[in-house]
Parts: structure tokens; C-alpha cells; sequence
């Protein structure tokens, strides 16, 4: 895995944040104002303030492949009011209003199954495992539109080394919270709820796998998963479970929301393969939220380097 550390990134090659921003923000208005599609919800989007994030700090890093550490940042009113988020509505532009009364504090994680030393962890604690190790990822997701977001977090495998899985454990199961008189899309989302999602063992242990608890060096807001949500940056969007209440390991594929909903549509897997085409639409093509033309989808989401090898000798036709 390529890692590019801040102190290898010249200040030349960095657009400072606000100016970025400040420049697609004023462009994409004035093309706003000319739509007829364009409201004021979506101004004030755009208007929204950018956190403060020093990319220069060391405890800053950009992780991934050489060719994403230059790609553009996706603006954070865009990733804080585009979001999928059944349990509060089916409205991508409506969850950010719709969870803005969401209570993540407290919060408790457990973490159990086979495993030598199950535990329910207070979400501080669970965040301080690796405290050493939190650092911001400049990770490439796919979630509907895809997007380049600095998630902040930390490894999932740092909490599942933490509890000492069993020899016979295969898979890692995720539950989200069960909160329908906070979720106001709970009875109308047509889902089976609560949200549950799962991950083969050494995909989770992936150092690339992320329990993230924030974006853009904030906290992780409400529309967005908090306080804890995974990240599989080389699968697609519905391998995100939020709000994580839960996580259990097993020695049985676990049943995932969305493949319990349509089995014929939704694999366990999930990776992004632009050559397997979804049953109602080609994957072979993705559009960058702020951008018009679409582009070639890349295999693995373009994480193949890294990730590749946890399927050899699988059908990716079958394993979808």
C-alpha cells in the first residue's frame, strides 16, 4: 500500500482550503442561479463554513494510492447535505434536516461473539484505543455519487485485536442503532430495520477498513453516521453502516440489510467491479459530486493495489 505522509507533500502541490472552495463555491452558485432546479436549501449548502484542517501537520496524513493524493477534496457542504440515510428519510437532500435532533451522547459500542474478551466500550474509550493511531484518511467512497472525503478514525482491526478473536472466526457483523422515535424515516424507509452490515474477517482487518468518527478534522455530523460509522473505501456506499451500536464476530456469513431487501441486486460482497453491471443499471461509469461528465469506475474503486489480493481464486461475477 502506497502511503504519502504530509511531510511529502509540497506546499505547492495544495490549494489552500478556503481559497479551493471559496473559487467552486462562487462558480457553482452562479451556475445554480441560472437552473430552474435551484433552491435555497441548496445555497445555504453551499454557503455552509469550511473546517479548518492544517494539511501540513504531520499528524495529518494522506492514505491511499499516488494518483488520489492529488485529486480534489469533496467539499463539505456537499458531503454534510448529500447523503443516504434510510432510517431518517429516503431524501439524500433531507437527512441532514431531518437528523439534525439526533442524541449521540452518550454513546456505548460492544463489541462481542468469538472473541476472548468481549466488551461494551464507552464511545471516548473506544476512540482512545489508538489514539496514536487517529489520523485523517484522504480515502476515495462511493456512495451513490462518489466523493473524496478526509474521514477521521481509526482501524477497525485495532478494536477487533483488542477483543482477541477465535480461531474459528470468519466474519465481523454490524448493527446500527435501533432508534425509531429519533429516525423519523424508521416506519416508511421499507427496510428491515435495524440496519445490519457484515464483512469477511481479513477485510475488516484491512488497514484500509475504518470505524471513522469524523470528517474534515470535525466530528462526525449526524446526516453522516455518527458517532461511529464504517468505511470500506473500495466497496460501495451500503457496506457504510452508521450509527454502530454493535459488532460481532462470527464464524457465518451474516445477513446484510440490503441483500435481506433484494438478493438479486444487493451481494454480500459489495466491491466496486465496473464489470459486473447491476441488474437495473451499468456500474461501468461514476459521477464525481461537482463535477458534470461521469467517468471510467475503477476496479476495487481504485484500491486494486491493496486490496486485490483478498480475492483470489474468487468468482467476482458471483461474488458480488
Amino acid at each position: 500500500m502506497l502511503i504519502k505522509q504530509a511531510d511529502d507533500i509540497k506546499s505547492s502541490e495544495i490549494t489552500p482550503e478556503r481559497v479551493y472552495f471559496s473559487r467552486r463555491n462562487f462558480i457553482r452558485a452562479g451556475l445554480l442561479a441560472g437552473s430552474t432546479l435551484a433552491t435555497g436549501a441548496l445555497y445555504q449548502g453551499f454557503l455552509a463554513p469550511i473546517p479548518e484542517v492544517n494539511y501540513q501537520d504531520p499528524n495529518v496524513i494522506a492514505r491511499g494510492t499516488a494518483s488520489e493524493a492529488g485529486e480534489a477534496l469533496t467539499p463539505y457542504s456537499d458531503i454534510t447535505s448529500y447523503n443516504n440515510y434510510y432510517e431518517f428519510t429516503t431524501g439524500k437532500y433531507g437527512v441532514a434536516r431531518r437528523a439534525r435532533n439526533f442524541v449521540t451522547r452518550p454513546w456505548t459500542v460492544t463489541v462481542d461473539g468469538l472473541v476472548n474478551k468481549p466488551k461494551t466500550y464507552d464511545l471516548d474509550e473506544l476512540l482512545g484505543l489508538t489514539a496514536q493511531e487517529e489520523r485523517i484518511y484522504r480515502l476515495r467512497c462511493v456512495e451513490g455519487w462518489s466523493m473524496v472525503i478526509p474521514w477521521t478514525g481509526l482501524p477497525l482491526s485495532a478494536v477487533l485485536k483488542e477483543v482477541e478473536p477465535h480461531g474459528d472466526a470468519a466474519y465481523v457483523a454490524f448493527q446500527t442503532i435501533e432508534a425509531p422515535k429519533q429516525m423519523p424515516g424508521w416506519n416508511s424507509s421499507g427496510l428491515d430495520l435495524p440496519y445490519v452490515e457484515g464483512l469477511r474477517l481479513d477485510e475488516a482487518m484491512h488497514p484500509l477498513t475504518l470505524l471513522a468518527s469524523g470528517l474534515y478534522g470535525q466530528p462526525l455530523p449526524a446526516q453522516n453516521g455518527a458517532p461511529l460509522r464504517l468505511v470500506v473505501p473500495w466497496k460501495y456506499g451500503f457496506k457504510s453502516i452508521k450509527s454502530i451500536v454493535k459488532i460481532t464476530l462470527t464464524d457465518r456469513q451474516p445477513p446484510t440489510t440490503w441483500n435481506i431487501a433484494a438478493p438479486r441486486e444487493y451481494g454480500f460482497y459489495s466491491n466496486v467491479n465496473p464489470n459486473v453491471a447491476h441488474p437495473r443499471w451499468s456500474q461501468a461509469k461514476e459521477r464525481r459530486i461537482g463535477e458534470f461528465l461521469r467517468r471510467d469506475t475503477l476496479l476495487f474503486n481504485g484500491y486494486a493495489d491493496q486490496v486485490a489480493g483478498l480475492y483470489d481464486n474468487m468468482n467476482l461475477r458471483k461474488n458480488f
